[in-house]
Formats: structure tokens, sequence, C-alpha cells
């Protein structure tokens, strides 16, 4: 792909919060770009500040957010500058969002036909032309029954039919990215995989453009082009899929992965010990050494930069350092990719 497919581009992202115990440096300086028809993953613990991104992305930061440096670019304008009836337009057609809680997303008192044809009507829609594309992207997201679901209230649907019904309104507004947060940690194994692969459906037939956020890198094994894992604000390494799961080097990717379950996991997965530090006063160093075994003197005293392993690969470890000492990967984790690279292989 080349300069001219980058449909969104984040550079050098910082936000804070304006907290009554002081000031927390949520987003460090994050950049990525999102090309067109690709799906670029952001994977994290909770409090990585993923979804503070995301939110900024969106113009939806709450009144305590300052974004103090960088900016979002889109379509030739900096989303970080725009104002609301901008960003409102942005969000009405242009990028659409599929939240986490499908209930905090819908209107409990109001029919799923009308939440979507609101959406519709916007676009300047009559009655009659809404009702029947809403009809049409019921049907698009496997909802049985349109005719009645269009009438039926949210309550009235499970978990996954609900987050459904999310993604057929987020498709109202014709969008060209689409901004998954987290949208099948609500849901039981079975059903998060269907979601996915509806996501994974209606990308490829519309063309869409995704950012995916989650805090599970298993979720994005089969769907990321790119992934970039973020830890205390910052993207600490980020590549193609390939790269991230099969040739990982920073400490904190190699904990997400053998956190991870698969097929072959016996006994208890390993927890990454410790907890992610305290934002209002960020570590000197790289953030993720306490909680590391691998970590260097230098890691408590220095930041380490962005590391480049190929031209789509790289890390933020001092690991990476001409002089560090030579270590490898966990024998577990080593099988444990293996065991991943023959899967993929034997599913193409």
């Amino acid at each position: 792909m080349t300069e001219e497919n980058t449909i969104l581009s984040v550079n050098d992202l910082r936000i804070s919060f304006r907290t009554v115990n002081g000031i927390v440096q949520a987003v460090r300086g994050v950049s990525f770009d999102l090309k067109r028809g690709e799906t670029v993953a952001v994977v994290g613990e909770s409090g990585s500040g993923k979804s503070v991104t995301m939110k900024a992305l969106m113009g939806i930061l709450p009144p305590n957010a300052v974004i103090e440096e960088g900016s979002i670019q889109y379509n030739g304008m900096d989303l970080t500058k725009a104002d609301e009836k901008t960003m409102h337009e942005i969000r009405g057609k242009r990028i659409g969002l599929i939240f986490q809680d499908p209930l905090s997303a819908l209107n409990p008192i109001m029919r799923v036909g009308r939440q979507i044809t609101e959406v519709l009507k916007k676009r300047g829609m009559s009655a009659k032309e809404a009702k029947a594309r809403a009809l049409e992207l019921i049907r698009a997201v496997g909802i049985p029954d349109p005719e009645r679901s269009y009438s039926a209230y949210p309550f009235q649907f499970s978990g996954g039919m609900r987050q459904r019904v999310v993604i057929a309104i987020a498709l109202a507004g014709d969008p060209e990215i689409l901004i998954c947060d987290e949208p099948t940690t609500a849901l039981d194994v079975t059903v998060q995989a269907k979601i996915l692969d509806l996501i994974n459906q209606i990308k490829e037939e519309r063309g869409l453009s995704v950012i995916f956020i989650t805090h599970d890198l298993g979720v994005v094994a089969n769907m990321a082009d790119r992934v970039n894992v973020m830890y205390a604000g910052r993207i600490v390494e980020a590549g193609t899929a390939e790269e991230i799961f099969f040739e990982p080097v920073h400490p904190y990717t190699w904990a997400l992965l053998e956190s991870m379950p698969d097929l072959q996991t016996s006994g208890r997965l390993q927890a990454i010990p410790g907890a992610p530090p305290n934002m209002i006063a960020p570590p000197p160093g790289d953030a993720f050494a306490p909680r590391s075994s691998y970590a260097l003197k230098i890691d408590y005293e220095k930041e380490p930069p962005l590391f480049a392993l190929s031209d789509t690969h790289v890390a933020a470890t001092w690991l990476l350092h001409p002089k560090a000492p030579k270590l490898e990967m966990p024998s577990s984790l080593k099988e444990r990719i293996a065991r991943m690279r023959k899967e993929a292989e034997k599913y193409g």
C-alpha cells in the first residue's frame, strides 16, 4: 500500500486528564496510520490508553480531558481542532462506532427500527426510505425475522443480537471507517466468534477500514492486518499481525501472548505480575520494567525509543539496543508460537 492509501493518521497524540488527585497522562505520544481497506488493532490492558485514543478519534473525550499535543489527520482535516458540529457530521456519516456494551449504546425504551431510522433520516431519507433501508441493514447483520425485529425493543434480544443491532446502527451512516471498541467483551465465546466473522464480512463487502480496540490479543488473531500494542499510554510494539504473533520482541507482548488461552493450553495461564503504573506519576524509564523479569538497569532510568526491526515492525525496548545482552523469549512462548504457526498454515 502507498501513502495515498492512508485514510487516517494519528501523529504524536498526547492526552491528559485533570483530576482532583493530579494530572493523569493517559496517552503519551501515540502514532499510527490506518490504510484503506485494512484492519488495525490496538491492544492493551485496561488503563493502557487505547479507549482514550478511540474517544479522541470520535471527538467524545470527557470535559476534563486535554489534548496536549499531536494531530489526527482525516480527509485533510485535523480532528483534534474540529468543532462539535463538524465532529457530529463525521460521527454520523464518516466514522462509525461499535461500543463495548450494546445495552449502554441502545435506548431501552425505543424500538430497534426507530433507532436505526433516526440515523437514516438525518441523511435526508424519507420515513418510507428509512424503514426500507433499516430492514435491509437488519437482514445484513444477520438478525432473523426483520419485520418483527424492527418493531422489537432491545431487551427482547440476546446479547449477541443486541450487538448486531449496534452494528446496524453504525452502518446506517454508511461510514468508511468503523471503530470497534471491545465489541465482544460482554459476549460468550461462541457468540464472540459470530460477531467477529460478521465484522470481517461487512468490512469486505463494504470496503471499510477498521480500528479494532481490545484487551485480548487472541481476539484479533484472524482479523488484523497490523497490530499496535499499547502500555501506559504508549505504543510499545507495532507490526504486521504475523510479526506480532510470530516474532514478538517486547516483554509486554510476550506476556500478553502467554496469558492468551488456546486449544492446547493445559493448567493455569501465565498471569502478568503486578499492575499498570500510576499515570499521575509515570515511571521515568520503561513503564513495564517493574513487572518484567527481563528489565535492565537502564529500563528504570530512561524511556526506550522505538527500535526498527523491519520497515513494518518496531518496538520500544532496550533489549534491542546493540549493547544489550542477548535474551530469548520464554521456551513456553516459543512452543505456543510454533503451535500458532502450525494452525495458521493448516487453515491458510
